[in-house]
């Protein structure tokens, strides 16, 4: 009988990046502090995190990112404010914002080297454990949080998980495409990965997106990748974990809003603004105000068209 595997007790969140395609918003703002209606992008990935029954948030910061740290960290004279002004549920949601049982450590990436590196300056924290990867960029909505979907397989089948979505052909130059083996519902074996493949050259439309169970030796793997050669890719440890270590796709069944970009953030914000249980009711009939208007003006113009033409 196998021996149960290692509890995953710890995620890493790689935040270094500088977050250029919102500036100037990001300038002195991080680009994971942004809102999704009430709650920083950040919020939402260690929720996520939490869910799964990880205790130990390890955060990869850069410089300008205090803002991470302030958040997680008890606000002192904001509670003593709103205690002083009687709002008593503003400050009891501001105590309840997370678990009380969660640990926040906070590592530097001096250098802006990539994704594996920003999981490779972790190493430290992580220790020899499997452990979890979240990009609070991608912004997943699901019933049951994906992260502890994953979790899930990998107490059954005790090997690394990583998540997958179906996107178009011309997308898979941004992301890392797996090369599927056997499939098995929606999860399989993968074969090979290739980072940013050509249309014309990728292995499937399956792309990676920001949620990892890895097995520790991944930071081995990483650690040998050859120096010189720019940023240090995840995709290119997980191919060398590949040649020893089984790695599993999840195929997740959730709606992801790619919150790195202007548009994918925006669309965000309408799901959510629609689900939340205090605005979601006026900001549905603001929206329906909105495209009844859009219609009308739209109407008007056809109709003056017309009008000038017949004149």
């Amino acid at each position: 009988m196998n021996a149960a595997p290692p509890k995953i007790r710890r995620a890493v969140f790689p935040v270094a990046g500088l977050g250029t395609r919102f500036l100037p918003a990001t300038k002195a703002c991080p680009k994971e502090m942004l809102p999704v209606v009430d709650k920083p992008l950040i919020q939402y990935a260690v929720e996520e995190a939490a869910s799964a029954g990880i205790t130990e948030m390890i955060f990869v910061t850069g410089r300008s990112k205090r803002a991470i740290e302030d958040h997680f960290d008890k606000a002192y004279e904001l509670e003593s404010e709103l205690s002083r002004l009687g709002k008593t549920r503003l400050l009891e949601d501001l105590r309840m914002m997370l678990p009380k049982n969660l640990r926040f450590s906070y590592v530097r990436q001096f250098e802006p080297l990539g994704l594996g590196h920003a999981v490779l300056s972790a190493r430290a924290l992580v220790a020899d454990e499997p452990f979890a990867v979240l990009l609070p960029d991608d912004l997943i909505d699901s019933e049951t949080p994906v992260l502890k979907e994953m979790v899930r397989l990998y107490e059954q089948t005790h090997a690394s998980v990583i998540a997958v979505q179906e996107v178009a052909p011309t997308e898979v130059s941004q992301y890392g495409v797996i090369k599927p083996g056997t499939f098995d519902g929606r999860l399989m074996p993968i074969a090979d990965l290739v980072e940013k493949p050509r249309m014309d050259e990728a292995p499937s439309t399956l792309a990676v997106v920001g949620r990892y169970i890895l097995d520790p030796s991944i930071l081995h793997h990483l650690s040998a990748l050859p120096s010189g050669k720019g940023e240090i890719q995840l995709t290119d440890g997980i191919r060398a974990m590949l040649k020893t270590r089984k790695v599993l796709a999840h195929r997740f069944a959730a709606t992801r809003y790619d919150c790195g970009s202007k548009l994918g953030y925006l669309k965000a914000q309408v799901a959510y603004g629609l689900k939340h249980p205090e605005l979601g009711d006026a900001f549905d009939t603001y929206l329906e105000e909105m495209h009844d208007a859009r219609i009308t003006q739209t109407a008007a113009g056809r109709g003056a068209i017309a009008n000038a033409r017949v004149a």
